[in-house]
């Protein structure tokens, strides 16, 4: 498949044909004013509720839109403050690893994106990042080097439960797996504009113009689109922990974006 050149969203009407809407559980997509609402509402454990854009679904990973170079721009906001939305949110590029759309075999993680998790995540990916918040982050765990890599992972776990090995060796790690991750700082409740530019061998991130993170690896493509808001958890660290569930969300939580645009570089 040729590469997509473009994409626009204003969000002044229904959004394109070319986004499918995924919306599970008490999650909603709804015009609110001049903005796309992504919604949950009295989300429960029980569930899993997800409102979610993308443009993947039914595509093999090697037919996914979007490859380098581009810049991504989104103008959003969120209702409540970092660690107050409770779940997973964002908007980028990624290769969906975990079959959230089905038809194909789940995969190492490979995005590029603007992300947030809520407590208990734990996504320990960056040394020198917290495993929650609200970040712009790369990963690229599909690389050649990452597969030889492979066969020695459950034998560094244990040893990496000791600070001291974990900080001397998890650097070379990250760096194979090309993993950068930078917290964002805005407020996220506030409107801001969000970019980034995915290059062939570097990325950059912005927000509102300011230079957020540069010249960080990037990951290979093509990658699908994505923007959603859910109300799941994950934890994943080099020292072994791995868990998944689902939050309870009381009342109203949701992002609202004004307007989006994917652009060749």
């Amino acid at each position: 498949m040729e590469p997509v050149a473009n994409a626009c969203e204003d969000f002044s009407a229904e959004p394109s044909p070319r986004w499918r809407r995924y919306v599970v559980g008490s999650g909603s997509l709804h015009r609110e004013g001049h903005a796309q609402r992504f919604e949950t509402v009295d989300a429960t454990s029980s569930q899993y509720s997800d409102a979610q854009l993308d443009d993947y679904a039914g595509l093999q990973r090697r037919n996914f839109p979007w490859s380098p170079p581009l810049t991504l721009a989104v103008r959003a906001r969120f209702s409540h403050p970092a660690g107050e939305v409770l779940g997973t949110a964002g908007f980028g590029f990624w290769n969906d690893p975990f079959v959230m759309t089905g038809g194909r075999l789940p995969a190492l993680p490979r995005a590029i994106w603007f992300f947030y998790a809520s407590p208990p995540s734990d996504l320990k990916l960056d040394l020198r990042v917290p495993g929650c918040g609200w970040k712009a982050a790369t990963i690229d765990a599909l690389r050649p080097v990452a597969g030889l890599l492979a066969p020695l992972a459950p034998a560094a776990v244990l040893p990496m439960n000791v600070r001291p090995v974990y900080r001397a060796l998890w650097p070379t790690l990250q760096q194979a797996l090309r993993i950068s991750e930078e917290p964002i700082a805005a407020g996220m409740t506030e409107w801001h504009t969000y970019t980034l530019h995915w290059g062939e061998e570097t990325s950059s991130f912005r927000v509102d113009g300011v230079l957020l993170m540069e010249d960080v690896p990037s990951p290979r493509g093509p990658l699908g689109f994505v923007m959603w808001l859910d109300n799941q958890f994950m934890v994943a660290t080099p020292w072994g922990r791995f868990r998944w569930g689902l939050l309870d969300a009381p009342s109203s939580q949701w992002m609202e974006v004004d307007w989006l645009k994917i652009g060749r570089a």
